[in-house]
């Protein structure tokens, strides 16, 4: 008590732990089931209000998912806040619509195959009802609307006789149950049909009518083409709603989106010698509600911010974020598993989270010695690193993402299995989960450590189980099924996550 008035209470510690359970799955495998090559999950991506989820394929393919239990809890969630009841709401998606976004191109001045696979999908603001997003492959982004449209139907041609002629055709109209067969001069198989004497006593032409049924029809409204000379590793919207960038291994490119044949280049690192080139472009994200910031990071382990009031094209960064690298460290590795293959921005700006081989790593963009703190996903394959490089699996790209109250971070990992950490000052959480119906089958025991630092900013190494290529159960990790791609729903504890077809979704 302070002066009998003000209660001082203790200051709270880390969140706990959250308790994972499955959801639902999404074009589930049976046990022996070969998976197509085109059907394997290659982009998820929750829209703003995460209700709405999208997935692409390396087949070309855009599948969209529309969240159902909102919709139908709305009364039941009055009647509980009426009784104080604790809302404890399951998220449930269903199929929506899909829609093949890309199809495989030939670049014959280069000789080069362009495959279908959908690189990134992002979601754009929506209006009149309708969705819209983008969606790219290695070469071409395409902004595509979706949008209930009602069904259209033709009227039925007469009223009296049952059948009638039409455009010199006879045609059954909806009372006939025996349709007659229109021959190409206008005449009919049929031999039950006469004119009356007289003739016909009315003649309705047909007429087009829009029924009350509706259905869902995505539309190409523009393509972003010829832009990029290789291979476009990343998209990103802006938060001005015109606007948004793409990114390629040399080149970033700032497009308005009702533009669709010009384009401006803002970053280019390609050297006047490409023998004096020594890193590339892997992932570019704009800042969430700063238009003019935006950041990319590279394979050499560094992020640039860049800041687009400073210069029109933006060659100098405003602020660089490395780890400076250990003395005696260095091996033939080194570079390769520094290389960044995803960055994301938290929701509110403040922090960026980056995922190289081996860890997670989260920064504070203004502090730009360090970063505030390293989660260890892959520190047990660093003795296998040889075999890895031999079999090309060093060199897989596995995402990253944050929660909507930025207190989380997860990526993905083998043998199907992703992480979750807790990035909270003092937070020692680190869960290991199976994208399977029993997400903790594989769980990992990760012992508790004190929490060594002294502030919100202080550098942390959080260690998970590092344990020989074998988990807590004893089983070897697969390096041929690996979880490369997942997305953290922006407002509630839900991630979605794509083990080869299958599309897994867990809540806590």
């Amino acid at each position: 008590m302070n002066g009998g008035d003000e209660v001082v209470t203790a200051p709270a510690g880390p969140p706990q732990p959250l308790d994972w359970k499955f959801s639902q799955v999404f074009g589930e495998r049976t046990a022996g089931e070969e998976v197509q090559e085109v059907d394997i999950i290659s982009a998820i991506e929750f829209d703003k209000t995460g209700d709405h989820l999208a997935t692409g394929d390396r087949g070309g393919r855009v599948v969209l998912f529309e969240r159902t239990d909102t919709k139908d809890h709305d009364a039941l969630r009055r009647d509980l806040e009426r009784t104080d009841h604790p809302i404890n709401r399951h998220p449930e998606f269903r199929y929506k619509t899909e829609f093949q976004s890309h199809e495989p191109e030939f670049d014959y001045l280069k000789s080069l195959e362009i495959e279908e696979k959908i690189n990134k999908i992002r979601w754009c603001q929506t209006a009149n009802r309708a969705l819209f997003l983008l969606s790219t492959n290695d070469k071409t982004i395409k902004f595509w609307k979706v949008q209930e449209k009602k069904v259209k139907k033709i009227s039925e041609m007469n009223l009296d006789p049952p059948k009638a002629v039409g455009n010199g055709c006879v045609a059954s109209s909806s009372n006939s149950n025996s349709p007659t067969l229109c021959l190409a001069n206008g005449g009919s198989s049929g031999n039950d049909f006469s004119f009356p004497p007289g003739g016909l006593p009315s003649l309705r032409l047909p007429v087009v009518v829009t029924s009350q049924e509706t259905n869902l029809v995505a539309r190409c409204r523009r393509v972003y083409a010829h832009a990029h000379d290789y291979h476009i590793n990343s998209i990103s919207n802006n938060s001005d709603g015109e606007t948004f960038i793409s990114a390629d291994d040399l080149r970033i490119n700032l497009w308005n989106l009702e533009i669709s044949n010009q384009s401006f280049n803002i970053v280019d690192v390609k050297p006047a010698n490409m023998e004096d080139l020594t890193e590339v472009i892997t992932s570019a994200e704009f800042h969430p509600t700063h238009c003019y910031m935006l950041a990319y990071s590279s394979s050499k382990g560094s992020i640039r911010l860049i800041d687009l009031r400073q210069s029109a094209l933006c060659d100098s960064h405003a602020k660089l974020f490395e780890e400076p690298e250990a003395p005696g460290s260095r091996s033939f590795f080194t570079e390769i598993i520094a290389s960044i293959s995803d960055i994301k921005f938290a929701k509110d700006g403040r922090y960026m989270l980056s995922r190289d081989y081996m860890t997670l790593k989260l920064w504070d963009i203004n502090m730009d010695s360090g970063p505030v703190s390293t989660f260890q996903v892959h520190e047990y394959l660093r003795p296998k690193l040889c075999d890895l490089y031999e079999n090309d699996s060093i060199f897989d790209k596995f995402e990253c993402c944050l929660s909507g109250d930025g207190l989380r971070v997860a990526t993905g990992s083998y043998s199907n299995l992703f992480r979750i950490f807790g990035c909270a000052p003092g937070s020692t959480e680190a869960t290991t989960l199976e994208a399977s119906k029993n997400p903790m089958r594989r769980q990992v025991q990760t012992p508790s450590r004190p929490s060594r630092s002294l502030s919100s900013i202080t550098r942390v190494v959080r260690r998970g189980a590092e344990t020989s290529g074998v988990d807590a159960n004893g089983n070897s990790f697969d390096f041929t099924t690996k979880l490369l791609h997942l997305a953290w729903h922006p407002t509630e504890n839900s991630i979605a996550c794509a083990a080869a077809n299958s599309l897994y979704m867990y809540y806590a």
